[in-house]
This record gives C-alpha cells, sequence and structure tokens, in this order.
C-alpha cells in the first residue's frame, strides 16, 4: 500500500478528498495534519475529526499552524460556511486531536520513512513551509509532493484576477514551498474548473448514490455550490478531490515541468505563480504543473469511492 500524509485546512473539498484517501483500499493514510485556511485552526481541526470518524478510520489528525507565516488569516467561510463544512448542522466539537505539532509531525513521518511517503496538501502551505525550514532533509526523503495551489500556466484565480486561495492565504509559505527543491506537482485551481464541476446532472447522480458518504458529499456541499453557481459555474468545482485523484493515480495526467515563483506582494500580485513558459530565465524548472486531468477518470474515481 502507498504511504499517504495530508495537510488541510479542512473545508468542505478538502473532506471529500479526505474521504477518498481514507477509503481507497490502495492507500494507507499515516497522519493528518492541520492549518488555518479555509476556516480557523480549532474548526479545521475538528472538521478533519469528524470526517476520519464518519469514515470510521483510526488516523491520527495534528493541529499545526493556527496563523500564516507573516500575515492575518483570511478565511474562506464566505465560501464554504461558517463551519466550512456547508453549516448542515453536523456536529462539529468536541474531539480532540493527537498530541503533537503539524510541522514536527511532517517531518518526523517522512524523515521515518525516507523514499516511501507521498504528501498530499489541501489548503495553504503554512506547515509544509515551517518544516522545511525545520528540517531541510524532507526535501530529498520525500516520494511525491501533491500540492493543490496556483492557477496552472493560465489562471484564472479564485481570490483574485490571478491567484488562487491557497497561495494567496500565505504567500511566503507557498514561495518558500516552491523555492525548496521539494518533488513538487501543482495541480491549480484551472483543472478543478475544468474536470471537476459538479453539474446539476452528477449533482443528481451523487445524491442517487444513497450512501452515507454520498450523503455526506452532498450535504457539506450546500454552501460551496450556491456560491459556485452564484459566480459562474455549472455547480461546485472539487480542486481538493482532483488533485487527490491525482495523488492516487497520475497515470491519466498531462503535465509541464517548468519554472516556478510565488509573489509574496500585496495587491494584485499576491500569491500569484510566476511562470516561465517559454524558457526565458536561466533557472532550471522547479515544478511539475498537471496542464490536464481527465474529467471522466476523476468522477469515476470519486463516485466509486462514495458508493463503497
Amino acid at each position: 500500500m502507498r504511504r499517504f500524509l495530508i495537510d488541510t485546512d479542512t473545508a468542505s473539498d478538502d473532506a471529500v478528498a479526505l474521504v477518498m484517501a481514507l477509503r481507497h483500499p490502495d492507500v494507507q493514510v499515516e497522519a493528518i495534519t492541520v492549518a488555518c485556511g479555509n476556516v480557523g485552526l480549532d474548526q479545521a481541526v475538528q472538521n478533519a475529526l469528524y470526517t476520519v470518524e464518519f469514515c470510521g478510520a483510526d488516523v491520527p489528525v495534528y493541529a499545526g499552524a493556527q496563523q500564516p507565516m507573516m500575515r492575518t488569516l483570511e478565511t474562506a467561510q464566505y465560501v464554504h460556511g461558517a463551519d466550512g463544512m456547508g453549516d448542515c448542522g453536523l456536529p462539529l466539537s468536541g474531539r480532540t486531536p493527537a498530541e503533537g505539532r503539524g510541522c514536527d509531525v511532517l517531518v518526523d513521518t517522512i524523515l521515518g520513512a525516507p523514499g516511501e511517503i507521498t504528501l498530499v496538501t489541501l489548503g495553504p502551505l503554512t506547515n509544509v513551509a515551517l518544516a522545511v525550514m525545520r528540517e531541510p532533509a524532507i526535501v530529498d526523503a520525500v516520494d511525491r509532493v501533491v500540492v493543490m495551489g496556483g492557477t496552472g500556466v493560465n489562471g484564472p484565480g479564485n481570490v483574485s484576477a490571478m491567484a488562487e486561495y491557497n497561495f494567496w492565504a500565505d504567500p511566503e509559505a507557498a514561495q518558500i514551498v516552491a523555492r525548496s527543491g521539494l518533488p513538487l506537482e501543482l495541480v491549480g485551481w484551472d483543472i478543478s474548473i475544468a474536470s471537476a464541476v459538479v453539474t446539476e446532472a452528477r449533482h443528481e447522480a451523487m445524491k442517487a448514490l444513497g450512501t452515507p458518504l454520498g450523503d455526506f458529499a452532498v450535504s457539506i456541499a450546500r454552501v460551496v455550490r450556491e456560491f459556485a453557481m452564484s459566480n459562474g459555474l455549472e455547480g461546485d468545482d472539487l480542486p481538493d478531490p482532483i488533485a487527490m485523484a491525482h495523488a492516487i493515480d497520475p497515470s491519466g495526467a498531462e503535465m509541464r515541468r517548468l519554472w516556478v515563483d510565488v509573489m509574496v506582494g500585496d495587491g494584485p500580485q499576491r500569491g500569484v505563480m510566476d511562470v516561465d513558459q517559454l524558457g526565458i530565465t536561466d533557472a532550471a524548472p522547479n515544478i511539475d504543473i498537471v496542464s490536464h486531468y481527465p474529467s471522466d477518470h476523476f468522477f469515476e474515481m470519486l463516485f466509486g469511492l462514495l458508493a463503497d
């Protein structure tokens, strides 16, 4: 079995991505570390703990960064709901995370199994940046790092014209990770809106599964679905689940290896990816960017895991 380590700021689509990993027969989730982002840290931890419990899994959840590295936290509760999980009445309190700090767990897990860990990041990269700064040896010890973040090579952004929320929420962390030498595979928001939109037909098909997991995925997407459709999409999109699908099965992905940096200023450049598509800079390409992931393959995997 492949060994996954997941870092998340657990809201609705993060929770669906966690379900995919926790339920996949070929994946062993070693641990889940949590950062602030979509919601505050405490709520994100509770959301992760509830999702693990709902899946009947035995996976430790660790609290990590309470704030971005150099910024005040700006959540995305206006997208996901006050509790991050669609405000659908789930009991998202009262559970206790495991003892330990998120960035330390990342370091210890990766160094404890060199060459075996796939790290999947679903939120701002604060915990990962802190881990790299604490122990640069993880750069060579981790097998893969699949990042949901950024906007691929052409945008658009979902929090500004060209910035995606995870990079925008903590651009300093995103820049540290982009420059770190980690074996990064980037699944940007452009891939989600191209291949992971839950159209009305897919929404009805998900409801028709009639399983607890299918009902869970539908319920927690209520607020984000309304937000997405009011902003021009055909339905809610699933950026974290399609990143998880790529982590589980990258065989269908089209990828480009390019030089990438992340801008850290304020204003419209905050969190925007600086991508050299033409090889103009002298810098060597450093990130594998997913340029296409097949929609049919993604939804077949997702529905199959929700149907169990």
